[in-house]
């Protein structure tokens, strides 16, 4: 008997792990964004400046629950005056283009959706849904309202498979999970094209709500296009749950970006966070570190219990700019720290990822727990690019599992000194305008990988053919540029460099396969050197140029076109 119990849990655990991975979109690089031209997938419908933005005047009021089937239609803008519940089983409809308001006169205003209700906010990129606060332009601020609340039945792990949401008084209404029968498949709406801004309500101290929470919510959800700004605590939360997500902007909020708890299982691709320089937890308590605000922070629960599920969700393409922003030395708010936190008995998977300019390091796999998830391969860090850290790009504890400098290393994590030349323009002028996309030549272009066992299963079928990133790209190797690009015959290689070195040069196709090594352990002279690749036997295509020193690594893409 329990034999065939552990057969039926493998063959649950697998299925769950088909149904993550299949959500997963397969890119050839790294971070939110494709490179130029293809356009931002933020642009129409994002704002960088909600608080002088100018909304239009109340239509409507609610001040009660919902319990039957309700549209709010274009055209309208709702006042919402309390917790609304939509509760019953009922369908909350919002069309595209509707603003709505958070009173920040009435305690706790917010949009509750109960489990078995639904919320179906499809906005477009043209008229998004915007959830916000009440107050006037120029005077709105973080937690005037508290925010969007998902419960849902799927499973997670506290026990009995049932909870309260966090932060607001318990009640019938405020339970999620699916108890001893959950439903992993289970539908709260559909979210598509939405903002959600100065959110983060505080109903007790310490208890301040997210933007978009999540509790125990199923896959059947969809959750694309949404932004969540100036919230008073996370961006993003979810607890426990099978959600998939895509396309997710937190920007300028107060805490965490991303925060994952109590078995959440879902995939999340394709998300940006934008931290300010003077927003973090205003309940951060030197010297102990507590409610320091990261992109990342993760848990398998509060306790570091290995209840299943665990916390496994799988994050892939996201870029997470920090508040230094490209100045090593800049001030920032004491409560800022990593890029990353994973902790707790966590099993989180981050991949072919941009972590930049966090306060302190990139990643801290915090706990003898996690850096033994970390060393049996179900807490993943790879293929990611950790930039604008200095000489402490990493976190290492006491726990004497793993040295987490040399598993970075070892996972094909590229760690730079300087955050420069990463993005295209990742800053903008007062946070506007900003060019998320990977710069030319940057490493971010050199490739996603999907390789992992614990993501492979659902991509390998994909045509679509990556590259295998370049490690440890810390030093750059001098001026290197490429020339004609594309060319016919054959490209001259020049490369400016202040010391004598070796090189090697190797030229690889977009599968990653090596078609060419120019130069081998040749020596360069401090000045200029030239190299002479030729391209005569070459397809037409896509290549990619790498300089190995023992400096470090340089990538330039090389087009061959006959």
């Amino acid at each position: 008997m329990k034999k065939n119990l552990l057969t039926v849990l493998a063959a649950v655990a697998l299925t769950s792990a088909v149904a993550q991975t299949a959500f997963l979109q397969k890119t050839c690089y790294r971070g939110a964004f494709a490179p130029a031209p293809t356009a931002m997938w933020t642009n129409g419908w994002t704002e960088w400046d909600p608080q002088n933005k100018v909304y239009p005047a109340n239509t409507m009021t609610v001040s009660a629950n919902i319990t039957a089937n309700t549209t709010w239609a274009t055209g309208q803008t709702v006042l919402l005056q309390g917790p609304i519940y939509v509760t019953s089983g009922a369908i909350l409809t919002i069309q595209p283009g509707v603003v709505v308001k958070g009173s920040a006169q009435v305690a706790g205003s917010g949009l509750f959706i109960t489990t078995g209700s639904k919320l179906m906010a499809v906005g477009n990129a043209s008229n998004p849904i915007v959830f916000t606060s009440d107050a006037a332009p120029g005077s709105r601020a973080p937690g005037d309202w508290g925010g969007v609340i998902l419960m849902g039945l799927a499973n997670n792990n506290n026990p009995g498979g049932i909870n309260n949401i966090e932060g607001i008084t318990p009640s019938s209404l405020t339970q999620y999970g699916g108890g001893t029968t959950p439903n992993d498949n289970d539908n709260s709406g559909d979210l598509e094209y939405v903002r959600i801004e100065f959110g983060g309500y505080v109903y007790a101290a310490n208890k301040e709500i997210n933007g978009l929470t999540f509790g125990a919510v199923g896959r059947g959800t969809i959750i694309d296009n949404i932004q969540c700004s100036f919230v008073n605590d996370d961006a993003f939360e979810w607890f426990g749950g099978t959600v998939n997500c895509k396309h997710l902007v937190a920007y300028r909020c107060v805490d965490d970006d991303f925060d994952t708890d109590n078995g959440f299982s879902g995939s999340v691709q394709f998300a940006l966070g934008v931290r300010d320089p003077n927003l973090a937890d205003p309940t951060y308590a030197a010297p102990s570190g507590a409610s320091t605000s990261e992109a990342f922070e993760s848990d398998n629960d509060a306790t570091s219990t290995t209840n299943a599920p665990l916390t496994s969700a799988i994050f892939s393409n996201i870029t997470d700019i920090g508040p230094l922003r490209g100045v090593l030395t800049a001030t920032t708010h004491p409560g800022f720290r990593r890029g990353a936190r994973i902790r707790r008995n966590s099993n989180l998977k981050i991949v072919n990822s941009i972590l930049m300019d966090h306060k302190t390091r990139a990643v801290f796999i915090d706990g003898a727990q996690c850096e033994a998830n970390a060393q049996a391969g179900t807490l993943i860090f790879q293929n990611n690019i950790l930039a604008g850290y200095g000489q402490r790009a990493t976190e290492s504890g006491t726990f004497n599992v793993i040295n987490t400098n040399t598993f970075v290393a070892a996972n094909y994590n590229d760690t730079l000194l300087s955050s420069a030349n990463i993005l295209t323009n990742p800053y903008g002028t007062n946070f506007l305008n900003a060019d998320y996309r990977p710069s030319t030549n940057s490493i971010a272009l050199t490739g996603a990988s999907f390789t992992t066992a614990a993501i492979a299963a659902a991509t390998a079928a994909s045509s679509v053919n990556c590259i295998t990133s370049i490690h440890e790209a810390k030093n750059v190797i001098g001026n290197v540029s490429l020339y004609p690009n594309p060319t016919s015959d054959a490209a001259v290689l020049k490369i400016e460099t202040q010391n004598a070195m070796v090189l090697t040069v190797v030229v690889s196709d977009i599968t990653g396969k090596i078609v060419a090594v120019p130069v081998q352990n040749q020596n360069l002279n401090g000045g200029e050197n030239t190299v002479t690749i030729d391209t005569k036997e070459l397809n037409n295509g896509i290549y990619f140029v790498t300089l190995n020193t023992i400096n470090g690594k340089e990538t330039v893409k090389l087009v061959v076109s006959k």
